[in-house]
């Protein structure tokens, strides 16, 4: 990949991560006003469960995704970006600019999703099985 795309990804990708970063701060505040307290309602102690589980959730998919923006860029740097981990061929830029954060050309990422959901059946066959 030429170094004007590369200069384009690293732009891209190091707006995302500002904008991830700036998302976590205010989840994090966010989270901090928020007060246990007393609830006499055990519904609305039950909801407000709810949305810190619902709040965790999200901010740990934010944290997923900072990690995988950092390694993009650590790719980046040592000459990685847009080479596929599985087969070693260029990822296509019109996937890179869908996810750049992408480690797998789409043709390897669809054969692993295919054996990922062929191991998932066979475990839930294996499971609901009966013996004969």
């Amino acid at each position: 990949m030429d170094q004007e795309k590369l200069v384009y990804f690293r732009g891209l990708l190091e707006g995302r991560l500002h904008a991830l970063l700036e998302e976590a701060e205010k989840t994090v505040s966010g989270m901090g006003q928020d007060t246990e307290g007393d609830f006499p309602d055990p519904t609305d102690r039950a909801s407000f469960e709810s949305d810190r589980n619902f709040v965790l959730r999200i901010k740990d998919r934010e944290r997923k995704l900072i990690a995988k923006v950092n390694e993009a860029l650590a790719r980046i740097d040592n000459g990685t970006f847009g080479i596929c981990d599985s087969c070693g061929k260029p990822i296509s830029e019109k996937r890179l600019m869908v996810r750049p954060v992408t480690t797998e050309c789409i043709d390897c990422k669809t054969e692993a999703e295919k054996k990922e959901r062929l191991a998932r059946m066979r475990g839930t066959k294996a499971k609901g099985s009966f013996p004969s």
